[in-house]
């Protein structure tokens, strides 16, 4: 069983992740992280960025962040081209993930962007963390070193969490620690339940 965990940048997705990563026979993959390591050691998806967009993006033989930062979230076309190169190969990488732990209960599938990517067609199952905005920008500036501008645009070039939360099967709100670790067992032991009747 695939479990899609999205929610916009800040929201906590991570912290969630580890949390279901303590159950014994779970699972996790992080599209954003795996989507990185894909780009920085994928030959494809390298000769295919270079080719596209020049060869600043890398920088030491490795992705050039601060300036694909700089270029992809100030234009939306820009960002659904790179997109466009990298998912199809994240896509392929996660079947093969899927495939080598079909024995576990279920597969944690970590992705920001999971229904504009459309990944959420292979989910079986959608969970969106939620948290409040103000909440969600401190934390991204403490962690990213980022402007407000910066991560304003950042949150803007995701889709609103109204809409995700609408076409999700569970929502977790991110706003008291103390309460994660429940919201996280509680939907443990209906997942595990339901994936026994599969």
């Amino acid at each position: 069983m695939v479990v899609g965990l999205t929610g916009g940048i800040g929201s906590g997705k991570t912290t969630i992740s580890h949390l279901f990563g303590e159950f014994e026979n779970v699972v996790i993959y992080n599209a954003d992280y795996e989507a990185k390591k894909l780009m920085n050691s994928s030959f494809e998806i390298k000769s295919k960025i270079i080719k596209q967009f020049g060869e600043s993006f890398y920088k030491n033989n490795q992705l050039n962040t601060t300036y694909i930062a700089a270029r992809v979230f100030k234009n939306k076309a820009t960002l659904e081209a790179l997109n466009s190169l990298v998912h199809p190969v994240v896509k392929n990488h996660f079947q093969q993930f899927i495939i080598q732990h079909k024995k576990r209960d279920y597969v944690i599938y970590e992705n920001a962007i999971l229904f504009e990517s459309k990944s959420n067609l292979i989910c079986d199952i959608i969970i969106s963390v939620d948290a409040p905005l103000e909440t969600r920008i401190k934390r991204i500036l403490l962690r990213d070193n980022s402007s407000k501008e910066e991560v304003l645009r950042r949150i803007k070039s995701q889709w609103l969490e109204e809409k995700k939360q609408l076409q999700s099967h569970y929502i977790i709100y991110n706003q008291n620690i103390k309460n994660l670790s429940s919201q996280v067992i509680n939907i443990h032991n209906i997942l595990t339940k339901k994936n026994s009747k599969i």
